[in-house]
């Protein structure tokens, strides 16, 4: 019987450089490809002060919608549900076609309700005349 001999392993190696190719052919086509998207914000701009000529005619009064800090919703003082704004908003529309749609939402209040109350408003016609304010807390 023969002895055994040992040999030694050959040395593996792998060369990277073609994955490393990929990788940055794919990176570069995934950035090229992308496209980002705009996301749009909620204004909260005050209202305009009113110019003089606008001091001088009839204030109409305005559909103030107060979301309290456990997200309960009124319309002019009276108690809604947020698919029914909308409703409330038109009626007071009929009786007041000039007015304007204040929002106004205790900083506690659950932003997605203040939104559907916003898009409520704007189903009903107003884009331009909806303003949202947070209230104050003392």
């Amino acid at each position: 019987m023969r002895g055994r001999g040992t040999k030694q392993a050959e040395s593996a190696e792998i060369d990277l450089t073609p994955m490393l190719d990929v990788v940055f052919i794919l990176l570069i086509f995934f950035i090229v490809t992308s496209t980002f998207a705009r996301e749009e914000a909620i204004g909260l701009e005050p209202p305009p002060p009113p110019s003089p000529e606008q001091a001088d005619q009839p204030q109409v009064p305005a559909i103030l919608i107060y979301v309290d800090e456990s997200n309960l919703i009124t319309v002019n003082g009276r108690l809604a549900d947020v698919s029914s704004v909308r409703a409330n908003i038109e009626r007071v529309i009929a009786e007041t076609p000039n007015s304007s749609v204040i929002i106004q939402a205790h900083p506690k209040a659950k932003s997605g309700i203040i939104v559907k109350i916003r898009d409520e408003a704007y189903n009903a016609g107003f884009r331009d005349r909806v303003n949202i304010v947070i209230s104050q807390t003392s």
